[in-house]
């Protein structure tokens, strides 16, 4: 009580504990709590601390002497209900959310990414950097017609990784080619974390998809031009094979077989999104249908594989929608001690400029990858970030087609920002995916020390967006227009 009243100048009560769920849920994931029930659990312990010890609408820390203990008023945490029953579960669009991840499941299981490489190293094989620069093609067409990171980055890493140590590759460079190339299907469409951000900001899906298309085609440019650049500066690390098969017409062919299917895919995809014939959630059921016969083509549908895709789909699904109700009861619970008000007012108070207001906000995401996954951040921080997003009536170009042009840019610049979480310890799941299927030898230091350029060029890609905001506003204006 004294440690409490001689703060009483300087934080209020509500401060302190907001802070203190925060902090407490953090503790919890490094004592290994999973994620879901270290939301549930804080927030359960610090509801029942707000109803029996504390009103968190007082001011006075000497109140909190006087309490009522039989004054607890469970009705209020019936609002929890309605919001989970009311609104997430009824929602449409995150019907988009299994489909697509089985869209991603079955096409790992289709055998189309193992034709394409073993065509593109025809192609590219020969040339320095060729198995890099094969790998980030590969990982950008994989990243529009799945979004499942942990899938493209295992598929990468089991087809690219063990010929390129064949071949005498850098071991920090293949290693970060593979993890940055699989991380890409969180950033280019159809994304599920795009879907989730679309439900917990309230805008258009399709205007999510429309917007960071450029973005991610951006940000697979600048890995491309890094590829082509360091293996001319440090050929060495890149090593071109000393037996090249001649490129023909044969190969040309076996390149275009391997690669039109998956892009007939994401045109039937994203193309019914973007001509408006199709509503994201339609296109994502269409994109498991497209996968399924693609397996099916491939000879790789069987009943197993059926079966195998559906429940891993399951998982997966029942994996986030756990952690999407427990953070929304994390959220309700920060909500009673006034946790948005006393964010936004600390936000707001650091910087007069709005864009530096949004790159401040920027930076704390970028932090907050470092020790949280996507999913927490996107849930929890996403709607706070909301009304100050909107307070700040920031000038971004809506080409007097989009609503709310400045949420959307918001939104694709977190899910750039975000997508770095895949890539810096300790919670990089990229990583720890990529060492699981690395041959002896490839050790996780080899992995750090790979990610780090990426990483920067991520940083690079996000300043870029940050300054030319048409980027993520343009295509879903010409789409409207349409």
């Amino acid at each position: 009580m004294f440690i409490l009243e001689a703060l009483a100048p300087y934080v209020t009560l509500n401060e302190i504990a907001v802070l203190a769920m925060f902090l407490s849920f953090i503790f919890l994931l490094f004592r290994g709590i999973p994620v879901a029930f270290a939301l549930v659990g804080v927030s359960l312990i610090f509801a029942l601390i707000a109803e029996i010890f504390l009103d968190p609408f007082r001011s006075s820390f000497r109140d909190i002497i006087e309490f009522d203990r039989t004054g607890i008023d469970y009705q209020r945490l019936s609002v929890l209900s309605g919001r989970l029953f009311g609104n997430i579960v009824k929602n449409p669009v995150l019907v988009a959310l299994p489909m697509f991840i089985y869209m991603g499941l079955m096409l790992d299981q289709s055998g189309v990414a193992q034709r394409m490489m073993h065509a593109m190293q025809k192609l590219f094989g020969g040339l320095k950097g060729g198995l890099s620069l094969t790998v980030m093609l590969i990982g950008i067409i994989l990243a529009a017609s799945t979004g499942v990171i942990g899938a493209s980055v295992t598929l990468l890493g089991v087809m690219a990784l063990p010929a390129m140590m064949k071949q005498n590759y850098s071991k920090p460079i293949a290693t970060g080619t593979i993890a940055s190339a699989g991380t890409l299907g969180i950033l280019i469409p159809p994304s599920i974390m795009l879907v989730i951000m679309s439900d917990q900001l309230a805008i258009s899906l399709g205007d999510l998809f429309m917007g960071a298309l450029f973005p991610g085609l951006i940000l697979g440019a600048l890995y491309i031009v890094f590829i082509v650049v360091f293996g001319l500066l440090s050929p060495n690390s890149m090593p071109a094979p000393e037996k090249t098969g001649e490129v023909g017409w044969p190969v040309v062919k076996e390149v275009l077989l391997a690669v039109v299917p998956p892009m007939f895919l994401i045109l039937l995809v994203l193309g019914s999104i973007f001509a408006g014939i199709a509503t994201p959630t339609e296109a994502s059921g269409l994109g498991a249908f497209g996968a399924t016969v693609l397996a099916a083509l491939n000879r790789k549908l069987s009943f197993k594989v059926f079966i195998e895709v559906g429940r891993s789909t399951l998982n997966t699904a029942g994996y986030i929608v756990g952690i999407f109700l427990a953070a929304n009861f994390f959220a309700l619970v920060l909500r009673r001690y006034g946790g948005d008000e006393i964010i936004e007012n600390h936000i707001l108070g650091v910087f007069e400029n709005p864009y530096m207001i949004v790159a401040f906000i920027l930076f704390l995401v970028f932090l907050l990858g470092f020790l949280l996954d996507w999913i927490e951040i996107t849930i929890i921080i996403m709607p706070l970030m909301l009304p100050i997003i909107v307070g700040l009536e920031l000038a971004v170009p809506g080409f007097g087609q989009v609503q709310d042009p400045s949420v959307v840019w918001f939104a694709i610049l977190v899910a750039v920002t975000l997508q770095t979480s895949f890539l810096t310890p300790p919670v990089g799941f990229a990583l720890f995916y990529l060492k699981g299927v690395c041959p002896p030898g490839v050790t996780l230091g080899h992995i750090y020390k790979g990610v780090i350029p990426f990483v920067l060029l991520q940083l690079t890609g996000l300043a870029i967006v940050f300054y030319y905001p048409a980027l993520t506003t343009w295509l879903p204006s010409v789409a409207y227009g349409n």
